[in-house]
């Protein structure tokens, strides 16, 4: 709606931290932008940002009115959702935060499925791994978050939680290649191939390798599962993934996956839910109801 209009430039702002830049990307001029903050303050009655050498920065009066913008720029989504949903129209937006492994194969497969039924809705997806899944919540930048091993969710609201035991990655021609479960022992007399330090993975077979005063010692690191599991059909190269950022086994293409034995890695949860005391639109909250039915169906939950 038109009046939401200049409120949003004060989101820009804030995002960028700097008047004549968030001027440039609104195609506005920084003096006219300038103008309609001044005059936003005037009404208030109070500065909303701290002007700095270099930009400027929210100060506490401004953080509580960006808070109301993106609160009232959500809630208009969702009566806008709710009013298609009654004509029959079935439109909206769905916006998702998520930790890589959902990407590959897992969302791509259930967005398809969605949108086969419900055509109008568009999607926004959103690489978010751990606290900056929360933020994205909080920030009113995605509706929903499907998160391996968040590191705090205080403001989430829990739809469901999916155990998901880390996976061994490697050749079928590798020497643990036909065993049903693997020691994490064994895979260290291996070359490794693992995610960096903050990913749920990683998390998990680091707390693992120090309660068995061991360390692991990667030869490859990288932030792409992707290519890390490419690297688990190279000649005796370990990498890990969990099962939902896998193929199906016959798509493996030349690798197999080993669950990691849970006296040594136990399973780590994967979260699904939204901002706490929020109210989904319609089009966000019944793609969560999928998501959950399809969890449902594959996983063990909670």
């Amino acid at each position: 709606m038109a009046q939401f209009k200049p409120l949003t430039y004060l989101v820009e702002v804030a995002k960028i931290g700097s008047i004549r830049k968030a001027a440039e990307s609104l195609a506005i001029t920084p003096s006219a932008l300038n103008r309609r903050i001044l005059a936003l303050e005037e009404e208030l009655g109070a500065p909303i940002f701290e002007r700095l050498p270099r930009g400027v920065r929210l100060n506490t009066a401004g953080e509580i009115l960006i808070h109301h913008i993106r609160t009232q720029a959500s809630d208009m989504d969702r009566v806008r959702s709710q009013i298609a949903d009654l004509a029959g129209v079935r439109r909206g937006h769905i916006s998702i935060a998520c930790s890589q492994a959902l990407l590959p194969y897992f969302l791509p497969t259930q967005i398809q499925t969605y949108r086969s039924e419900h055509p109008a809705v568009s999607f926004s997806v959103h690489l978010r791994d751990r606290d900056a899944a929360e933020r994205a919540l909080l920030e009113h930048e995605a509706d929903i978050a499907l998160v391996f091993e968040p590191t705090r969710f205080a403001d989430f609201h829990t739809l469901m939680t999916v155990r998901q035991t880390v996976c061994a990655v490697v050749a079928t021609d590798h020497p643990l290649a036909d065993r049903e479960t693997v020691r994490l022992r064994e895979c260290q007399q291996y070359p490794l191939a693992l995610p960096l330090a903050p990913y749920g993975v990683r998390f998990l077979l680091d707390a693992s390798a120090a309660r068995l005063s061991t360390k692991l010692e990667p030869l490859i690191q990288s932030d792409s599962f992707e290519f890390l599991v490419a690297f688990g059909g190279a000649p005796e190269m370990i990498a890990f993934q969990i099962p939902i950022g896998l193929p199906e086994p016959e798509a493996l293409a030349g690798r197999a996956a080993i669950p990691l034995d849970s006296r040594d890695v136990p399973p780590g949860l994967l979260y699904v839910g939204h901002l706490r005391d929020r109210t989904l639109p319609v089009a966000s909250a019944r793609f969560a109801d999928q998501i959950t039915t399809t969890f449902a169906a594959r996983y063990d939950y909670d």
